[in-house]
C-alpha cells in the first residue's frame, strides 16, 4: 500500500469532536455528551431548565415547585353536622309580554298606564309582574307579500303593491325592515336595510300581470319566514300582506300554527287583499272567477281565508285588517305603527315551573283602584271603549330527559 493511501485512511478513522473548535474539550467541563453511567432519558431536562447545546445546557431559569400558601389555598364550605350534602338547581324562566291598549274608535295607544293598572293570567291563574315599563322602539318588521297572477283580475295583485308601499312609506330612519315576495315559492327582495328607498325600489318592481306563477303558498312562506326570524334578537314583526289563500303548500294550517304557537318575540299583523274586488263579485255572480273553476265553493274559501289570517294575527298578539279603498290602507298601516311604536311590555316569573311543553293561555286585564275594572273618559267626559292588544299564549319549554 502507498503511503498516500495510508494517510487518506488514518484521516477518515480519527473521531471528531463534538465542540465547536473540533478540539477535546478539557476536563471538567461538560461536552454535552451522555454519561454512560446514568440511564438515558430522553424528556430529561438539565439542571438549568433549558435543552442541551454544542457549548451546554441552554440557560433556560427554572422554576421550583413550590406548594401553595395557605391562604391562597380554596376553602370549602364548612361541614355542618347532621345535614345531608345536596345541590341545587334553580329553574325560574321569564315570560315577556307586550300589550297595546287602543283606542277602539281611531286606533290611537292609550299612554299613561301603570304596572298596578295591568293584571296578568296564565290559564287563568294570577301572576305577579316582576318588570314594567312602556317602551317606543324602532321597528324590526318583514313585510311579507303575496305576489300572484290572476288569469282575469289584477286586483290582489295591486292591493298588495298599495300595502306593501303605504307601510315602506311610514317606517323611520332607524327601522330595520326586509321585503319577501310570495306566489309558488318566496323571494327575499330586499333583505334587512335602513334605506327606505332600497325598499321602495325593490317594491317598484311588482308589476300585475308579471308574477311568475298563479299559485300563492302562504303556508310555506309564512312557516319559512317565522323560521329566520327566529335567529334575530329582540321583538320582531311580520307584516303580512295577502289574500290569506293557500293553494299548493308543502306544509298544513295545523303546522304552521304549532310553529306559531312556538314562536318568541314574533307578532304578525296581517292585510287582507282583494276585499272590494271580493264584495263587487259576490254581488255580480263573479266569484267563480276569483278561484277558479275547480273550487266547490269559493265564498266559503275566502271566508276560511280571512279567518287564517285573523287567527295569525290573534295568536302572536297582532292585527288583522280588511281595507276597502287605498284611502282604508293608509288607516290600517297607522294602526300598525302606533301598535307597534306604542306597547307596554311586562315581564313575569310563571307560578307553572314545569317544563313540560305545554301550550300555556295568556289574558291581560286592565283594573283600577282596588280592583275594579277600569274606565276611560275623552275631553268631554264619554266614555272611552279600548282594547288590549296581547300575545295569546306560548309554548313552555320541554325539558330534555
Amino acid at each position: 500500500m502507498s503511503i498516500l493511501s495510508l494517510a487518506v485512511a488514518a484521516a477518515l478513522f480519527v473521531p471528531v469532536s463534538q465542540g465547536q473548535s473540533g478540539s477535546t474539550p478539557p476536563a471538567g467541563q461538560n461536552s454535552g455528551q451522555q454519561d454512560p453511567k446514568k440511564p438515558k432519558d430522553q424528556n430529561s431536562t438539565p439542571e438549568a431548565g433549558g435543552p442541551q447545546g454544542d457549548i451546554g445546557p441552554i440557560a433556560v431559569p427554572k422554576k421550583k415547585d413550590e406548594p401553595p400558601k395557605k391562604d391562597d389555598t380554596p376553602k370549602g364550605p364548612k361541614k355542618i353536622e347532621g345535614m345531608p350534602d345536596f345541590t341545587m338547581r334553580v329553574n325560574a324562566p321569564l315570560v315577556t309580554v307586550d300589550v297595546g291598549v287602543l283606542n277602539t274608535k281611531d286606533g290611537g295607544f292609550i299612554p299613561g298606564l301603570k304596572q298596578e293598572n295591568f293584571r296578568i293570567l296564565e290559564d287563568g291563574v294570577p301572576q305577579t309582574i316582576t318588570s314594567f315599563n312602556q317602551t317606543q322602539a324602532p321597528i324590526t318588521a318583514v313585510m311579507l307579500v303575496e305576489f300572484a297572477n290572476n288569469q282575469y283580475f289584477y286586483n290582489f295583485a295591486y292591493d298588495s303593491i298599495v300595502g306593501s308601499a303605504t307601510f315602506a312609506s311610514n317606517l323611520k330612519k332607524e327601522d330595520w325592515v326586509a321585503l319577501v315576495t310570495f306566489d309558488i315559492k318566496e323571494r327575499i327582495l330586499q333583505d334587512f336595510t335602513q334605506d327606505k328607498r332600497a325598499i321602495m325600489a325593490s317594491i317598484g318592481m311588482l308589476q300585475p300581470g308579471m308574477a311568475m306563477s298563479q299559485e300563492t303558498n302562504l303556508f310555506d312562506a309564512l312557516y319559512d319566514t317565522i323560521d329566520r326570524l327566529e335567529t334575530v334578537e329582540g321583538h320582531k314583526y311580520i307584516i303580512l300582506v295577502a289574500s290569506g289563500k293557500d293553494t299548493f303548500s308543502k306544509r298544513t294550517l295545523d303546522q304552521v300554527l304549532k310553529k306559531i304557537q312556538a314562536s318568541k318575540d314574533i307578532v304578525i299583523y296581517s292585510i287582507g287583499t282583494g276585499q272590494a274586488l271580493r264584495n263587487f263579485a259576490q254581488t255580480h255572480g263573479y266569484m267563480k272567477y276569483l278561484c277558479g273553476f275547480t273550487s266547490f265553493n269559493c265564498d266559503i274559501e275566502f271566508v276560511q281565508a280571512d279567518n287564517q289570517m285573523k287567527s295569525f294575527a290573534k295568536m302572536t298578539g297582532g292585527q288583522f285588517f280588511a281595507p276597502l279603498f287605498q284611502a282604508s290602507f293608509r288607516d290600517a298601516v297607522t294602526d300598525i305603527a302606533q301598535a307597534i311604536r306604542n306597547q307596554y311590555t311586562i315581564s313575569y316569573h310563571p307560578s307553572n315551573r314545569a317544563a313540560d311543553g305545554t301550550y300555556r293561555k295568556i289574558k291581560v286585564e286592565l283594573i283600577g283602584p282596588n280592583g275594579a275594572p277600569i274606565q276611560f273618559k275623552d275631553q268631554k267626559g264619554k266614555d272611552v271603549k279600548f282594547q288590549i292588544v296581547a300575545r295569546e299564549g306560548y309554548k313552555a319549554k320541554q325539558e330534555v330527559e
